[in-house]
């Protein structure tokens, strides 16, 4: 009877669908305003406290277990999120990603039963150099996510733009796509390589991963 409750509750939500359908069709999905400008002025802002009390450090290359860093490879800093000490602005986040992650594991089975969530601030001159978001020693990583929280006034020419590399019947075909205030990005985090390529004005973000056991 519970189950039976449950399923009369669910409601469908156009938005979340559109997701799922570009994630099965085309392995990635792009979400323009996500987050209302408010909402992101508001991460902004305490993403940029942190910064300036010093809080961020170093991104390295590879998991926690096995951390190198490698200036050559990868130039952001960042700061881990913690939900259960988030404050009000971090609340703002997760109040938007919890429901979408349910949703996932409702309608796609998923078995998405752990996430992690980093700000990333990207200096003037810095880059990501091409990767997958997995491990060898951890395939947990089912989707890579990333919220934009660049300014209002973000152009093309500031740089730091997401290039996503699809193979195509045989031929490898980028997408590029720009960090446009409230954009978020999804995408398989075991299938796609990508690349940040270099920054020209200070760029920021909020990334991570969606897990299974």
């Amino acid at each position: 009877m519970l189950e039976l409750y449950e399923q009369l509750e669910f409601q469908e939500n156009p938005l979340y669908e559109r997701i799922i359908t570009d994630l099965v069709t085309k392995q990635y999905s792009i979400i323009d305003d996500f987050f209302n400008l408010e909402e992101v002025g508001k991460l902004r802002a305490t993403l940029l406290q942190e910064y300036e009390e010093d809080n961020f450090k170093k991104a390295a290359i590879g998991n926690r277990v096995n951390e190198v860093i490698e200036k050559s490879v990868r130039g952001d800093f960042i700061l881990w999120l913690n939900e259960a000490d988030a404050g009000e602005n971090e609340k703002i986040f997760f109040n938007k990603i919890n429901p979408f992650i349910s949703y996932l594991n409702k309608t796609c089975f998923l078995g998405i039963l752990f996430k992690e969530f980093h700000y990333a601030l990207y200096p003037t001159g810095t880059f990501y150099k091409r990767h997958l978001d997995t491990f060898q020693n951890d395939d947990r990583r089912k989707l890579s996510l990333v919220c934009y929280l660049n300014n209002e006034d973000w152009k093309p020419e500031n740089g730091g733009e997401l290039v996503i590399y699809k193979n195509e019947a045989g031929k490898e075909n980028p997408i590029t796509i720009y960090p446009f205030p409230g954009r978020v990005v999804v995408f398989e985090s075991q299938i796609l390589e990508h690349e940040v390529k270099p920054v020209n004005t200070m760029r920021l973000s909020i990334t991570g991963w969606l897990k299974t056991r």
